[in-house]
């Protein structure tokens, strides 16, 4: 069998798992958020916050349960970084540097998992678990809240109530991401992946000494990692490192872990808007958008250019001989067209075109199908202005289900499009100005150039992936991309909660013979179509000095 046939079957077996996913899960969570019940455990929860689970809520007050939340998570999470070297089950490690603390709680509440550290050799046991992996749970889940409301506000009509931020964080939790990471872990750990509280151990004998490596809760915490598209990993190697991800087969299940929320709440979103064709259509978008990049990527990282690319039988330098081409490219495109971060190859490593295609994937947004909750809202954003454009083009108001698109709502829209590629080109051409941050850069030219501007893409967009070879670990990036992280996850949330009060405040607009069909194969071609060129006026002349550049000149 060659490479890439066997990754044209892997993509045959991850598309097939999950459409026999897509249905019953996507149907389940639309019970989820719609259910008034609550069980035992979650009226405990309320309690032990002190809210009331039943007091609906307009997007001002559903925004300020979010913010304050997430300022809890990342002071609880930055003193238990400070204190981990008085802390029990340490492993001796000491406690982390302020500005490393900062950008590791603002990392894990942000939903980003950036790490600028090695992880079996920083973290000890109660961080790991008690601090990180309760946060890739938690952020996962207030994605999802968000992009419900979002829905909501579709769905919903002369009311400013968008439900409860804390039963719907509470909800998503308890209901959809524990019980999926529990069989998870359990599959995992059948694959080969540790699951302990063991100490450190000298292992081997290599050059005249031994290897040190210590134990931990990985599987648990490989699967919320992938899962909720969260993507830091428990050792420095991350999806890469064999206690994490042992061979090809658990390589396709995180894959399938990383994809199957956020495709899965297109249904979802078809559900609580009263039409599941609309959420074939959105679905059919980040399909096509998914397909393509992987495709894409496939050519690239096949593509022979000389004698070793022949012998290895494609670009293997950077990736691990067990998975192969086919399963890092797959891999590579999921991570980064969600908002997950995981690795299972070293991105710097790609050919130019294949390190441009993972960056390309973070600055569409990733929706195609994004993160958990951020994928979902971040496509029917675009779907606004996709609307508005062909309103524009026919000369009428344009109307997205039911509500009319007016000045107001492509305001927000429009603000949230502009927020990260502020962060990423403003943060990124700071740091090439400045002497302090370029001596970071390992490589030099348009190389280098990627470097940095993938770290504040991954950054800004919350992904967490790193291209490599950029030394992050300094004041300057740890405060910086620790800014655009918080930036970047919260402040587009603000434009999303208030275009959700907004379009649930409407009177519903009957369609009429000259309403556009935004179920239909046109409109998601036409919605395709805004995707492409928003993100092409906006980084193709940063993409074109860095990736692009390379790739011409190899």
């Amino acid at each position: 069998m060659t490479p890439l046939l066997a990754g044209v079957l892997q993509m045959i077996a991850l598309i097939s798992a999950l459409a026999l996913a897509y249905r019953p899960l996507g149907d389940y969570m639309a019970r989820v958020y719609s259910s008034d019940k609550h069980l035992r455990v979650e009226r405990w929860v309320y309690k032990a916050f002190g809210a009331d689970p039943g007091v609906e809520m307009r997007w001002s007050a559903y925004l300020r349960g979010v913010l304050a939340f997430s300022v809890v998570s990342v002071l609880f999470l930055y003193l238990l970084q400070r204190a981990q070297g008085s802390l029990p089950g340490s492993l001796g490690f000491v406690s982390i540097d302020p500005d490393q603390a900062f950008n590791t709680a603002a990392s894990f509440a942000a939903n980003t998992n950036w790490q600028s550290y090695y992880g079996e050799q920083a973290m000890g046991h109660v961080v790991q678990t008690g601090g990180l992996a309760v946060q890739n749970f938690v952020s996962a889940a207030v994605g999802i809240a968000v992009a419900v409301t979002l829905v909501r506000g579709f769905a919903r009509s002369r009311t400013g109530e968008l439900g409860n931020f804390w039963a719907d964080l509470v909800r998503g939790t308890v209901r959809i991401l524990l019980p999926v990471s529990v069989i998870g872990a359990v599959i995992l750990v059948a694959c080969g992946a540790i699951q302990n509280f063991s100490g450190i151990h000298e292992v081997g004998q290599f050059s005249g000494g031994t290897q040190q490596w210590n134990g931990g809760a990985v599987a648990s915490q490989e699967v919320i990692k992938e899962l909720g598209t969260n993507g830091g990993g428990y050792f420095n190697a991350n999806s890469a490192h064999p206690f994490e991800n042992p061979d090809p087969f658990s390589n396709l299940f995180e894959i399938f872990l990383i994809l199957l929320i956020p495709f899965a709440l297109t249904r979802t979103f078809g559900r609580m808007v009263g039409s599941v064709k609309q959420g074939y259509a959105i679905l059919a978008t980040m399909g096509t958008i998914w397909l393509g990049f992987t495709a894409l990527m496939m050519w690239t990282e096949f593509h022979h250019g000389g004698p070793a690319f022949d012998l290895a039988g494609g670009a293997m330098e950077g990736k691990e001989t067990r998975f192969g081409v086919s399963g890092s490219s797959i891999f590579a495109v999921a991570t980064t067209l969600t908002s997950t971060g995981a690795v299972n190859s070293f991105h710097s490593s790609f050919t130019g075109f294949g390190g441009g295609i993972t960056m390309l994937g973070m600055q569409l947004g990733e929706i195609a199908p994004g993160g958990v909750g951020s994928g979902l809202y971040g496509m029917l954003i675009l779907a606004v202005v996709a609307v508005f454009i062909a309103g524009l083009m026919v000369g009428r108001t344009p109307e997205y289900l039911g509500k009319k698109i007016g000045t107001r709502e492509i305001k927000f829209a429009a603000c949230y499009i502009l927020v990260t590629p502020a962060l990423v080109l403003g943060f990124t051409a700071a740091a090439m100005a400045l002497d302090t941050p370029a001596d970071s850069m390992t490589n030099s030219g348009a190389h280098g150039f990627s470097e940095i501007l993938y770290a504040y893409s991954s950054g800004a967009n919350n992904n967490g992936s790193a291209f490599a070879g950029l030394n992050a670990d300094t004041q300057w990036f740890n405060t910086t991309i620790g800014i655009a992280m918080l930036l970047g996850r919260f402040l587009p949330m603000v434009f999303v909660l208030a275009l959700a009060g907004s379009l649930a405040e409407q009177r519903p607009v009957p369609a009429t013979a000259g309403t556009l069909h935004t179920h239909k194969p046109l409109f998601a071609g036409l919605l395709v179509g805004t995707i492409v060129i928003i993100t092409g006026l906006t980084y193709f002349p940063a993409l074109a000095l860095g990736p692009l550049a390379e790739g011409l000149a190899s």
